[in-house]
């Protein structure tokens, strides 16, 4: 089921499976997520719990058992429950069960609201840990903007904007191997602010910017100042990505808690890159803002 959010002439529609964001529009209409074309990719937002990115052959150990679990977790296929608490706000919620409990031994509830405040969306997760042992987990988004997003401008028009200058070595993603290695890193960011998109720095799968200082980023045509920009600072790493080779018109732009497996990590759940953790009873909250600058 998808519900509509509506604020000082902005609204955003929601789907219930997944919690997904569909649609986020100014005042004049604008679109401003990504349609879920299939041709290129058939979702928009979809949530990254209780892992991000693959495992070694979809497969981890959790206390001493070997589980499957799918691509960045399961929750992102849950309908699940919501509450509308105002024209502008929503929150839904799901709880594991006997089927979340055959890839993921941890008893948990999953929380996340939406909050419109006109240019500006507000995105709350909060995790709670509902069984009697410490609970493990990644957390992620995956929000997809279009890109460009006028007519007559193209994707190279665009640049990813930080908030202070960073020098970070990215990790490459193994295609064959489906694993990044930490071995093998390329340079987007030497001492620069600004990252000048160009599809060919996809060619490689996502490009990923573990533990910058910056907690913000702004996808904008420098030209005409409109774009996105997300606040994510309860993340620890961001992350880019638009399908290779295809030239799609849209760019993700993914705050983790986490990563898919690198090659110099076990299958040891708990040893994963910037495992959340969480004790008996306990719960945390995760914030996200995105603002779309028109």
């Amino acid at each position: 089921m998808q519900l509509t959010l509506k604020n000082q002439g902005y609204t955003v529609t929601i789907e219930s499976l997944g919690a997904e964001l569909k649609s986020y529009k100014n005042e004049s209409g604008k679109e401003f997520v990504w349609d879920s074309n299939p041709d290129f990719w058939p979702r928009s937002s979809p949530l990254l719990f209780p892992s991000i990115g693959n495992l070694r052959n979809g497969k981890t150990i959790i206390n001493g058992k070997e589980y499957e679990m799918p691509k960045h977790g399961f929750v992102r296929d849950i309908d699940m429950e919501y509450e509308t608490e105002a024209e502008n706000r929503i929150t839904f919620s799901c709880c594991s069960s006997d089927e979340t409990l055959k890839c993921y031994p941890f008893r948990f509830r999953f929380q996340q609201s939406y909050e419109l405040n006109g240019p500006e969306l507000s995105v709350s997760y909060v995790i709670t840990n509902d069984g009697d042992e410490d609970m493990y987990f990644h957390l992620g988004a995956h929000p997809g903007f279009m890109c460009p997003l006028e007519e007559g401008e193209s994707f190279t028009d665009y640049v990813l904007k930080f908030p202070f200058e960073e020098t970070c070595d990215s990790p490459v993603y193994d295609l064959e191997k489906m694993q990044f290695d930490p071995d093998n890193t390329r340079r987007h960011l030497d001492h620069s602010d600004t990252l000048q998109l160009d599809y060919s720095l996809f060619d490689i799968d996502a490009i990923v910017f573990p533990h910058l200082k910056s907690k913000s980023v702004t996808l904008v045509n420098p030209a005409t100042g409109k774009g996105i920009q997300m606040d994510y600072p309860d993340f620890a790493t961001i992350a880019f990505w638009t399908p290779a080779q295809v030239k799609a018109p849209f760019l993700c732009m993914e705050p983790w808690n986490g990563a898919a497996i690198f090659a110099d990590e076990d299958d040891e759940f708990i040893h994963k890159r910037d495992i959340q953790t969480l004790k008996a009873g306990e719960s945390k909250v995760y914030r996200l803002t995105i603002r779309l600058l028109v």
